[in-house]
């Protein structure tokens, strides 16, 4: 992979781990309002947990990605 790409690469996994969030919450939220397995804390905390491991990353990811952007994009304006 060309280090000119790899801004794209971590937009893809930022937003992969959004949608994990998405799907991840849905589940916790449909177990929780059918008295599956979830149910012994509010549902809050299960959102928080959620976005710990899925958001918290994913903002990292994105950071990443703008730094990583403005980086290799100015290296190829100067070079041209």
């Amino acid at each position: 992979m060309k280090k000119e790409n790899i801004y794209k690469f971590l937009y893809i996994v930022a937003a992969l781990l959004v949608v994990g969030f998405a799907i991840a919450f849905g589940v916790d939220a449909y177990k929780y309002n059918t008295g599956g397995y979830l149910g012994s804390a509010p549902l809050y905390a299960y959102a928080l947990v959620d976005a710990v491991e899925y958001l918290l990353p994913s903002l990292a990811f994105f950071i990443a990605a703008i730094i990583c952007k403005k980086k290799f994009v100015k290296k190829e304006n100067n070079n041209k």
